[in-house]
């Protein structure tokens, strides 16, 4: 039922009013009794979010209605608000046929394996305990859930007199414009009007879907384009000349500014190198955890991991919240820049390695993927298998992974050069096609 994402698919397939129900009836079954809740743009939150709210309130818990709002606005409203727990439904950067349903501990951490598999058993063994009928939840509404994100963010980061374009993608990421707004940026907005359709562009922030924003950062000379999915919970970003960051560039930036020697950063395995060697330099260090912000939130709860983050836009400040706040990262990206000089200077600065990926499409990807980790970890004795199998070599690494939501089978492979790079592709790819045959 669960993904490392929450619950996410199809509407009337895979999330109906029925099942957010059932979650609702679970979560306030296993002890929530106050709850926070609230949606993205996508229609279809409207009537996830009253079945929730009726199964939350049928089974005894009070429902905190913060409406329309970023993810991690309603995961920090956990904490603000003294609830027990936060569901945020939404499908993230999924397109718009598509909804979901996430849910949040106070600390801004999602809820971790042995707590999605407690909600799952009860609504399998339809275990709910319902109330009597005089002592059923209430709900209210919050309307000073966004105003409360904004303070928080000024608070938090530094002043910064720049040019900002924030593409909030039809998203719920307004809170991003406004913070940026209170810390003295000049910031103008695309897309910003919430539509669950993203009629504008895919809701996924990549290269290709934000070149709208590339475009207008040059054409007006900002400082730093910001761009968000439907919930803002992940940030990617264009500099001045307009080019689009890698998240790996974005995540070493980041680590280089808030990790101090002695202290590490929480990374999936498919992160570049180039994040180990730039904080080898500095004396910090790198964890690798499996591929998803749960996970890397997750790391983040130990001790002297101080931030967290992935390239597809998830990044985590340990000391604010375990959730990935889109907001926070972008006001903290423009107070690297105010106080660092340009972002194309900081980001020759890093540098990127040649990394190679394939998608392969497979028939059986868990049968392929136990073949292929016991082929490939008889050959590499030090090979590591927390998510799908990768092997550091000399001259660089390879991952094989299967996809957690579609029929593939993930190739990436990395170099510090690019024959180097090839080279270990190579390596990885006569796996995958010895084993797919």
């Amino acid at each position: 039922m669960f993904g490392t994402s929450g619950i996410r698919g199809p509407v009337g397939d895979v999330v109906t009013g029925d099942l957010a129900l059932s979650v609702g009836r679970a979560l306030a079954s296993t002890g929530a009794e106050r709850v926070v809740i609230g949606r993205d743009p996508r229609d279809s939150g409207r009537f996830l979010m009253d079945a929730l709210s009726a199964g939350l309130r049928e089974c005894g818990a009070d429902v905190i209605n913060i409406g329309l709002a970023s993810t991690p606005t309603v995961a920090r409203s956990v904490e603000w608000k003294d609830a027990d727990a936060g569901v945020s439904v939404t499908a993230s950067h999924n397109p718009s046929t598509d909804n979901g349903i996430k849910l949040w501990n106070p600390s801004g951490q999602a809820f971790d394996a042995d707590q999605r598999e407690e909600i799952t058993c009860v609504i399998e063994e339809e275990a709910f305990d319902l109330a009597d009928w005089d002592a059923t939840g209430e709900e209210t509404h919050w309307g000073g859930a966004h105003d409360e994100h904004v303070e928080t963010l000024a608070e938090a980061v530094s002043p910064a007199d720049l040019s900002v374009v924030v593409d909030v993608g039809n998203g719920a990421g307004a809170v991003t414009a406004d913070a940026l707004y209170e810390l003295g940026c000049d910031v103008e907005t695309l897309n910003a009007q919430p539509d669950g359709r993203f009629p504008a562009r895919p809701s996924e922030p990549t290269a290709e879907n934000c070149q709208s924003l590339c475009e207008h950062v040059t054409a007006i000379g900002a400082d730093l384009g910001i761009a968000h999915d439907g919930d803002a919970d992940r940030m990617m970003a264009v500099d001045e000349n307009g080019d689009f960051l890698s998240g790996d560039v974005l995540l070493t930036l980041f680590a280089r500014q808030h990790v101090a020697a002695g202290e590490t950063i929480a990374t999936p395995v498919d992160t570049s190198l180039i994040v180990e060697d730039v904080l080898e330099e500095q004396g910090a260090d790198v964890v690798r955890t499996q591929v998803g912000d749960v996970y890397v939130a997750e790391r983040a709860t130990e001790p002297g991991v101080v931030f967290g983050g992935e390239q597809s836009g998830a990044w985590i400040w340990a000391d604010q919240t375990l959730c990935p706040d889109g907001p926070l990262a972008a006001c903290r990206l423009a107070e690297l820049v105010a106080e660092n000089g340009t972002l194309s200077e900081l980001a020759a600065d890093v540098g990127e390695y040649p990394i190679r990926r394939k998608n392969v499409h497979v028939e059986d990807k868990t049968g392929l993927m136990a073949s292929l980790s016991e082929a490939v970890t008889d050959r590499y004795a030090d090979a590591t298998t927390i998510d799908g199998v990768r092997v550091s070599l000399d001259e660089g690494w390879f991952l094989i992974r299967a996809s957690g939501t579609e029929p593939l089978v993930r190739i990436a492979a990395e170099a510090r050069d690019p024959d180097a790079a090839d080279t270990v592709f190579e390596t990885a790819d006569a796996f995958v096609s010895e084993y797919a045959e």
